[in-house]
């Protein structure tokens, strides 16, 4: 299944976002569903923070135990730097978090384009 949700750029965007993840849950696994809103949260907070544009969320659930989200926006592109620094910094830990939690990730060079899959280690 396939859906995607073109949101607004704003402070309600984060919020959004969650929402959305948890109205899969008929279609995906619900363990997902906490990564998935983190995840979503930190990227969706960077497009609004960072980005232009109306943001672009889609969402493919390939089977009940796999998640592939994307986040889009209009933005004029990043490359993604390694997280360096204390552990006690505050801010710019989005991208680590995906590093982390995801099964696999990456962008598209030259956009604000940001996929993760999240899987289920025991299916």
């Amino acid at each position: 299944m396939k859906r995607t949700l073109v949101i607004e750029r704003d402070s309600q965007a984060p919020g959004k976002a969650r929402d959305a993840v948890a109205g899969l849950v008929p279609h995906v696994d619900e363990r997902l569903v906490p990564n998935a809103k983190l995840l979503l949260s930190e990227l969706i907070t960077n497009s609004v923070k960072y980005g232009s544009g109306p943001i672009t969320l889609r969402f493919d659930v390939e089977a009940p135990h796999r998640l592939r989200c994307e986040v889009a926006d209009d933005g004029g592109g990043f490359t993604p730097v390694a997280r360096s620094g204390s552990r006690r910094d505050v801010g710019g830990w989005g991208l680590y978090l995906v590093e982390e939690l995801a099964a696999s990730w990456g962008v598209r060079d030259g956009s604000t384009h940001v996929w993760f899959r999240l899987a289920l280690e025991d299916q």
